[in-house]
């Protein structure tokens, strides 16, 4: 089974969870999916990078979202591997790209 991609637009039948309201979960939908991302991610930035920019976060969340769709240790970390590897290629970030003010946050 394979897992979703993050960035997958939400279905037409969204629902909200209204936590202001006390409400925490609605039959069977509840938001602990995605909480539970944003906490590894906000771990991992506090014990790995300790600060970030705003001008890169959204490299920061691409990062955290490879680790949870690929964190299946069911397969084999060659395979793993492969797949990381695949998603770079054709990709180059020069050091000049990288410290670059372009006048925007991306």
């Amino acid at each position: 089974m394979t897992q979703p991609d993050l960035f997958t637009p939400a279905p037409a039948s969204l629902t909200a969870i209204k936590h202001g309201r006390s409400e925490y979960r609605r039959r069977d939908v509840t938001t602990n999916s995605i909480e539970s991302a944003f906490a590894v991610m906000k771990r991992g930035i506090i014990g790995v990078y300790h600060q970030i920019s705003p001008k890169h976060t959204g490299r920061y969340v691409d990062e955290f979202a490879f680790r949870l769709n690929e964190g299946n240790c069911g397969r084999r970390t060659l395979d793993r591997l492969d797949s990381f590897v695949d998603g770079m290629a054709g990709k180059r970030l020069t050091y000049a790209d990288l410290i670059q003010d372009k006048g925007d946050i991306q």
